[in-house]
């Protein structure tokens, strides 16, 4: 049985049925940041009256698109039916539900899509909730800001802010997204108290950021950090307002805008040329001072509002969510290179995985379930690279490209099952599945997913 007509806050809702669920897509969460709106923290949708049909995706925010030739297009993105359009209306989440009625009470499982915080969206071809309504939980997925129009800082928008902040925007959009979904998700047969939220990349720095925050408290409670953050990860940036200020004075002098008018007048094609430039820039001075760390133009920023200080200090001090975590990493990761794998050495990004779990201990905290995926996927030598991973804890692995084998199938059923459990009990063993011990101080366990 199928949920059917669900009633939000902001009107009915009728989505599509598929066998044993019903997937609603294009849910607006906010108003669309377009106009006045550009450049301002997200404001809540208008209501509408009679049944509003949830039977198309979203549009996906401006970003550049990645060309035939790099990689991950070639991974993700190069099946056009799964890429939407581009537009600064973008601010849309989607729900895939297994329930029958209201009253179901289903674990959430609330996801952050990846990208740098320049690209990405919540329906790439890799991202579906069949896998996981199979297992009684709901999948939500969301769109978000990015590059400039999501993080940018200056002056200008400090001045007409109440709070003299600016930046932060695609963060603060997840936070309205994450808040849309615990008023609303009990429509849906969702439990409002058992959100778990995940994501991998940036969105796996976004849910440290997240969970970092005071303005999440009492919404989240478990969280999934997927190749991205952690304790000493080499990945999270602690940016200033002020040191974001100064890259938004860059961003600004390289649009021509003399005025905050002019600003605000901008195409967003114009904004997204820019955006690139600032990234191709940022990558060349990396190159040029031979530093190894991973450095983005547009990232979260520490405002004192959204987050109140860097994120290693923040675990030091215990100012984070006290809930469940899992967290890991990819034998072919960022960071890694083929030396390190053949001497058996681990990165800087997998050791801040074991650091994440060890922090927490040491506060008093239940330590963490840490994994290794290393899956080395068939069809070329890239083994099991940065994302790799998602095609299997989303059991979407009929939609890649690459050969597979059964060895595959199985992986992703396994992790398909520890990712659900996770989100229902906090745990992500259960019946079926080999144990996934903790990862403590006597015993720092790192479950290996290879097959």
């Amino acid at each position: 049985m199928n949920i059917g007509i669900v009633t939000t806050k902001y009107g009915q809702l009728q989505g599509i049925d598929q066998d044993g669920y019903t997937v609603f897509k294009g849910i607006p969460y906010a108003k669309p940041p377009v106009g006045d709106l550009r450049w301002k923290a997200p404001q809540a949708p208008e209501a509408w009256e009679g049944v509003r049909y949830a039977d198309q995706f979203g549009n996906r925010c401006f970003q550049g698109d990645r060309p035939p030739g790099d990689f991950y297009h070639k991974e993700f993105f190069a099946d056009k039916t799964y890429v939407p359009p581009m537009s600064e209306d973008s601010l849309y989440l989607n729900i895939w539900t297994p329930a029958g009625s209201v009253g179901n009470k289903l674990p959430v499982a609330f996801w952050i899509h990846g990208g740098g915080f320049t690209g990405g969206f919540g329906t790439e071809r890799e991202f579906d909730g069949d896998a996981f309504c199979q297992k009684g939980v709901i999948l939500v997925t969301i769109n978000y800001r990015l590059g400039a129009l999501g993080f940018l800082a200056h002056s200008w928008l400090s001045q007409e802010n109440e709070k003299g902040l600016s930046g932060n925007y695609g963060i603060l959009d997840q936070v309205a997204a994450l808040k849309w979904v615990y008023e609303n998700i009990s429509g849906f047969g969702g439990d409002p108290s058992n959100i778990t939220v995940f994501g991998q990349s940036a969105g796996s720095m976004s849910v440290q950021t997240l969970i970092s925050s005071q303005l999440t408290e009492g919404m989240i409670a478990k969280a999934i950090l997927q190749s991205g953050g952690g304790y000493n990860s080499g990945l999270n940036q602690d940016r200033s307002l002020e040191e974001a200020k100064e890259l938004g004075e860059e961003f600004v002098r390289l649009t021509g805008a003399t005025s905050l008018a002019e600003l605000k007048a901008l195409t967003p094609e114009k904004i997204q040329e820019v955006s690139t430039i600032m990234s191709m820039e940022v990558l060349m001075s990396i190159e040029a001072n031979k530093q190894s760390a991973i450095s983005l133009p547009f990232t979260p920023i520490i405002d004192g509002y959204l987050l109140k200080d860097g994120y290693n200090t923040l675990v030091d001090q215990g100012r984070y969510h006290n809930i469940p975590y899992m967290i890991g990493s990819c034998q072919n990761d960022i960071g890694v290179t083929p030396e390190m794998i053949a001497k058996g050495e681990r990165s800087q990004l997998y050791n801040g995985c074991v650091n994440w779990s060890l922090a927490g201990e040491k506060l008093g905290r239940k330590p963490s379930h840490v994994y290794y995926f290393s899956r080395e996927m068939l069809g070329d030598d890239a083994g099991a690279f940065h994302s790799s991973e998602l095609w299997y804890i989303f059991g979407t692995l009929r939609r890649c490209w690459r050969p597979k084998e059964e060895a595959d199938y199985c992986l992703s059923e396994k992790m398909v099952g520890y990712w659900t459990n996770f989100a229902r009990n906090g745990d992500p063993n259960g019946p079926g599945l080999p144990e996934w011990k903790p990862c403590t101080s006597t015993d720092p366990y790192v479950h290996e997913l290879k097959g």
